[in-house]
């Protein structure tokens, strides 16, 4: 009888069906007039918010013709240089009905002035603007490595996007604290909780305490704080991860902050699925890992995304095309419109699994967050390396667990069999190649642009930044005024630059655990190989790790050196952000015997071109170079001809192999001289 009494009530529960998410894909590239044509089909087919991504040097603060720059000009997203590119962007896009979320964060304050000056072109008011600025520059120290600044001026540009909005923008979301990088680089569920909070309380704290809002709008501050997650294929567990998410969030609102309005107190986050374990093999699979991944957010009514955006199943492989991203759209519509998903209560309330397993991971989250406040909270955790030697540490773990089989990974470490997928068999390879001209296009336009702008207006704009960042002023009124002068990202950063300067975070390499071996494993027969080379050269074989150019995915390069640190190499690694320049200067003064190169951005032909000639001008043509990254095989031959000695794309998972493969490189190299 309780049974069917039980079954009733959940049928009584059916109702109207709740809204959608906001259903976007991730996606700019090129120059802004192909972005906009983008953004337009993807809309007309039914997409109900933009999510912008932004190139390397617009998310660093450097103009197109910058000497960092080289290489990476619309390769990972829309270069936007001035207020012009963000016109050209939106054009016939009206930006009062649009929520756009912008993937940026240490140009945060820069691109949001730009979106503002853009929407005031169009008369469109501020208060009337909906969307986004990840504006979350704590993660960057982590994982993705966009950050400039040092954390404390970082912290305090967060706070000044928070309070101007708050006041000038209150539809506006201001920050949208990032998990999703922090699994990226191998958070566990506990530590992608705990970090992700932890820099959630590090900026509402400096906002509370330094008096930067009136206390009477602090709840309304804490109620625009936005987070954006990651979803991994343990789906369970990541449903769970977002149920704890919601929980500790109430909690913390309620008691560190005293706020008593539920709606304050809402977790409010939007997802992007997991792109770390998308496969170059067998790319086809990667369309199921991608629906796994969703249910994982938009099954538990309670902890359901806000705004969803789906990688490509192709990313793995290169830059997803038009069709690419609508069959990702597709997939979420399907969800949102075709199934009965949001017309019932949540369907895990009470599940006694479910309540253990979110238990657990609060506890487990709450003990991490009070290790990073005993030393001071997120900033402190950042300076001192940290938390990112525990991301390193758990990545290794990963990586180890996928090499040894203990993770099966369909069609890499397991069922490797495969027939030729016809989805890759096009001639186009099955992804999209960007314009090879749009970088001189857009420095062509950007001289342009320079040349046409009154530059007295221009200099009297950036006077008044620089004064602003120099004392206690927001900085965004002033960005604003620098966005409408007509001043270049370039300039806006430089000038920053000089009031603040350049940040290297730590790279967590050197800290980080050794990995054990059993004495009979693929590590105790490399260390055994590397010391036999290393007899033979007359000291230990030195390998410089190198990130060139603006790409800050640094995860495979850490991993490097940590696996050919813990297997007798003497490793050279200083992180990222180099010149080919630096990396060969690096080479010649350390006596390297190889130079490793990651580059994961699609600057490969142009950055490892440049360090070969570099090298040969030195004398240095003698030193065997490699390359890892997302390196299609036409470019691939390319480099083989050029002089590379070994490439590694994702296909490559063991580590062990390829460092293995590296020493042999080198004893061939020391055995021809």
């Amino acid at each position: 009888m309780a049974v069917a009494q039980r079954a009733e009530s959940a049928l009584q529960q059916k109702r109207e069906p709740d809204r959608p998410w906001l259903i976007r894909t991730y996606a700019g590239h090129s120059t802004a007039a192909a972005s906009n044509a983008l953004y337009r089909g993807n809309l007309a087919k039914g997409q109900t918010g933009l999510s912008v991504a932004f190139d390397l040097p617009t998310q660093t603060g450097y103009d197109a013709d910058h000497t960092l720059a080289r290489g990476e000009v619309g390769k990972v997203g829309v270069p936007i240089s001035h207020l012009g590119d963000m016109e050209r962007l939106f054009e016939g896009i009206p930006l009062e009905r649009m929520n756009t979320s912008m993937t940026i964060n240490a140009t945060a304050p820069w691109l949001l002035a730009l979106y503002i000056a853009c929407a005031e072109r169009q008369g469109v008011a501020r208060t009337s603007l909906q969307g986004t600025t990840q504006n979350d520059v704590f993660k960057e120290y982590l994982s993705r490595g966009t950050y400039i600044f040092p954390p404390r001026p970082s912290l305090r540009m967060v706070g000044d996007v928070i309070a101007f909005t708050v006041a000038e923008v209150p539809k506006w979301n201001p920050t949208n604290v990032c998990s999703y990088h922090l699994q990226e680089a191998g958070a566990t569920p506990a530590q992608e909780l705990a970090y992700a909070l932890s820099s959630a309380i590090a900026v509402l704290d400096s906002l509370r305490d330094g008096g930067r809002v009136p206390d009477e709008q602090f709840p309304k501050v804490v109620g625009r704080i936005s987070f954006f997650v990651n979803a991994g294929l343990r789906f369970v567990g990541e449903l769970c991860k977002m149920r704890a998410f919601t929980e500790l969030w109430d909690e913390i609102c309620r008691e560190r902050y005293g706020i008593t309005e539920e709606k304050y107190r809402r977790f409010r986050y939007g997802v992007q699925v997991n792109s770390l374990g998308l496969t170059e093999q067998q790319p086809e699979n990667n369309v199921y890992r991608i629906l796994l991944e969703t249910l994982a957010v938009v099954l538990s009514k309670r902890a359901r995304a806000r705004a969803v955006q789906l990688p490509a199943w192709n990313e793995a492989l290169g830059l997803p095309r038009p069709w690419d991203q609508q069959w990702s759209l597709r997939l979420q519509q399907i969800l949102a419109y075709e199934t009965d998903l949001l017309e019932y209560e949540d369907l895990f309330d009470g599940n006694p699994v479910v309540e253990a397993k979110v238990a657990d991971l609060m506890a487990e989250a709450k003990a991490e967050m009070a290790k990073v406040e005993a030393m001071g909270g997120a900033v402190a955790a950042i300076e001192n390396g940290y938390m990112k030697e525990r991301l390193v540490e758990s990545a290794v773990a990963r990586f180890r667990a996928i090499e040894a089989g203990e993770q099966v990974v369909v069609g890499v470490n397991r069922y490797t069999e495969s027939e030729p997928s016809p989805l890759t068999e096009s001639g186009d390879g099955g992804f999209l190649l960007p314009d090879p001209e749009a970088e001189a296009q857009q420095i062509a336009a950007l001289q342009a642009w320079r040349t046409q702008r009154d530059g007295a207006a221009v200099e009297a704009a950036l006077r008044e930044l620089e004064a602003a960042a120099r004392g206690e002023r927001n900085v965004m009124e002033p960005s604003i005024a620098c966005a409408h002068a007509g001043v270049t990202t370039g300039e806006w950063g430089e000038t920053l630059r000089r009031v603040w300067g350049e940040y290297r975070a730590p790279t967590g390499v050197g800290k980080a655990a050794p990995l054990r071996d059993s004495g009979r494993d693929q590590l105790a027969v490399l260390r055994q190989r590397v010391e036999a080379v290393s007899e033979r050269l007359g000291r230990r074989i030195k390998m410089l790790v190198g990130k060139p150019g603006l790409d800050g995915h640094s995860n495979g390069a850490e991993q490097i050196a940590v696996r050919a640190r813990d297997a007798g190499f003497e490793v050279v690694y200083e992180g990222i952000r180099l010149t080919p320049g630096q990396i060969v200067g690096a080479a010649l003064e350390e006596g390297v015997h190889v130079i490793g190169l990651s580059i994961l951005s699609g600057s490969h032909r142009a950055l490892v071109e440049d360090t070969l000639a570099r090298l040969q001008r030195e004398g240095m043509e003698d030193v065997p170079l490699v390359v890892g990254g997302i390196i299609p095989l036409e470019d691939a031959d390319a480099l083989r001809k050029a002089g590379v000695a070994a490439i590694f794309t994702p296909k490559d998972y063991d580590i062990t192999g390829i460092l293995a493969q590296i020493v042999e490189i080198v004893d061939g190299r020391w055995q021809e001289e």
